[in-house]
């Protein structure tokens, strides 16, 4: 999992730690230092720590105007130990909404686990961006089937066409375009 880095091909576009409305506006991510482990796994130290033993984040990018934000994920998402979702919401996600954004786009493909337990925060989440979305993009089957399991599909757009976008060789702006068309016409229905 060491060799594993956040996307970084949008930082000529956007670096969340020098965007002064970001929650991670001044975070320092180590060259060099590896200093953050899922269990016994070390991780690569560009990827942002929000506080959880088990989920860590990068903030992609970020677009005020239009209100949306890209978030690469990595670990396991664990709300029954570590309650990962109120320190995402916490941490991170009100952040983010007291700027404006209100479309979360998640890239998911490195979420291993999830397991799910209460649907406080996610209805508190969903409830605070009523023009908003929330997309999971390319989760593995296992997630998507604990979602479902436990009733939090609801609060996210996922599967389908979401669950096989190639976004990494997409620009921010494009890869937004076809995801809230995508959106839309499903949250249309």
């Amino acid at each position: 999992m060491h060799d594993l880095e956040p996307h970084y091909n949008w930082r000529h576009l956007y670096v969340a730690s020098e965007d002064d409305r970001s929650p991670m506006y001044g975070h320092f991510n180590s060259e060099v230092y590896y200093t953050d482990s899922i269990y016994d796994f070390v991780i690569h130290p560009q990827w942002d720590n929000i506080g959880s033993e088990t989920l860590f984040i990068k903030v992609l990018f970020a677009e005020y105007d239009e209100g949306y934000a890209i978030i690469e994920l990595l670990g396991e998402w664990n709300d029954v130990l570590t309650n990962d979702i109120m320190t995402l919401k916490h941490e991170v996600l009100d952040l983010m909404m007291d700027q404006g954004i209100d479309k979360f786009i998640l890239i998911a493909e490195n979420v291993l686990n999830f397991h799910a337990d209460s649907t406080d925060y996610y209805d508190e989440w969903l409830e605070e961006i009523p023009d908003g979305w929330i997309v999971f993009l390319n989760a593995r089957e296992h997630i998507l089937k604990e979602l479902a399991d436990y009733g939090i599909d609801q609060y996210f757009l996922f599967g389908g066409q979401m669950n096989d976008i190639s976004w990494r060789t997409k620009s921010p702006r494009k890869l937004f375009d076809q995801i809230k068309k995508l959106a839309e016409r499903r949250l249309e229905v």
